[in-house]
């Protein structure tokens, strides 16, 4: 899953696509609304690409993290993240059977579960093209995607055009 350009503020709902910087911060675009705004460089923002979860044997990125979660549902939304703590612990034992449960806290599972859910009803919880393990679900969903909405922010028009054209796909 391609989380570059996608971030999370702290003590703001939801996650975010920077569009660029100011001088004193970044202009950015909420993914839930579309609303813009600037976020001062004081903020604590959070680039979901640099983050991982820790399992016992490495820390995992949360893209990955992301993706299996994806697979699980096949594309749909995931368990609410508002669900209770053994309810929402089982689930990520179902996803990711080896995260580190004394460093991964129910608030962490909490934001994951809500950051996927976002990205998925907005249409970016898709394979990362990069990774060669598109479904045909992705290569479906991308194609319904580019006919609705301009996908130039987060693919160029060769690499769109190339998953697009990939029919080589995984069951």
């Amino acid at each position: 899953m391609n989380l570059e350009g996608i971030i999370a503020v702290t003590g703001k709902p939801g996650l975010y696509k920077v569009l660029g910087q100011t001088k004193n911060g970044v202009i950015v675009e909420s993914l839930i609304d579309g609303k813009k705004s600037a976020m001062s460089s004081t903020s604590k923002m959070s680039a979901l690409q640099d983050i991982a979860i820790y399992t016992y044997t490495e820390e995992l990125p949360l893209a990955d993290v992301l993706d299996k979660i994806r697979v699980k549902e096949n594309g749909a939304p995931s368990i609410g993240h508002k669900s209770s703590a053994a309810v929402l612990s089982e689930y990520f034992k179902e996803v990711l059977a080896d995260y580190d449960e004394d460093r991964v806290y129910t608030s962490d599972i909490k934001k994951v579960i809500s950051w996927y859910n976002t990205l998925q009803k907005v249409g970016l919880a898709i394979a990362d093209n990069r990774t060669g393990d598109l479904s045909e679900w992705d290569i479906d969903m991308l194609e319904q995607l580019s006919k609705e909405h301009d996908l130039n922010d987060f693919f160029d028009k060769k690499e769109l055009d190339d998953i697009l054209s990939n029919k080589e796909v995984i069951p």
